[in-house]
């Protein structure tokens, strides 16, 4: 059987380790160093795999680092929903037909987050009951 993750049987997905990296730097109060970021991470990764994504998420502009004693400590570039939403940018913009992937993105909703999109779309801020219109009726 073929593993779809193309890495040998045992191995991280591609990009798994990255997301966590960034997922404990958006947990954090503030800047944290390669060590630092370690201890939030699966106790079975080594100290110089850290350092390696940190530089890696740095080279790629997704992180900003600050002076810390000899070494950086690091932070994300951007939010965690600022992040999330580029992402999904660079996916509809690398397909071919962008009309199919929103319709079949929005089709695939929660009933919750459809509201909530037509809300955004509308210029409604959300204070208002999704089922009531806005004239109050």
């Amino acid at each position: 059987m073929n593993d779809f993750r193309g890495g040998a049987p045992g191995r991280r997905a591609r990009g798994e380790l990255e997301s966590k990296v960034l997922a404990a730097l958006w947990a954090a109060d503030g800047p944290l160093t390669p060590r630092q970021v370690l201890q939030c991470l699966p106790r079975d990764l080594a100290y110089t795999t850290v350092l390696t994504i940190v530089s890696r998420l740095y080279g790629k502009g997704m992180l900003v680092r600050h002076r810390a004693g000899r070494g950086y400590a690091y932070e994300p570039a951007r939010d965690e929903a600022s992040h999330t939403a580029h992402r999904m940018r660079s996916l509809l913009e690398g397909g071919s037909d962008r009309e199919a992937v929103l319709a079949r993105f929005v089709s695939e909703l929660s009933e919750q987050d459809e509201q909530l999109l037509h809300q955004l779309l509308s210029g409604n801020d959300g204070g208002d009951d999704p089922g009531q219109s806005t004239d109050g009726k």
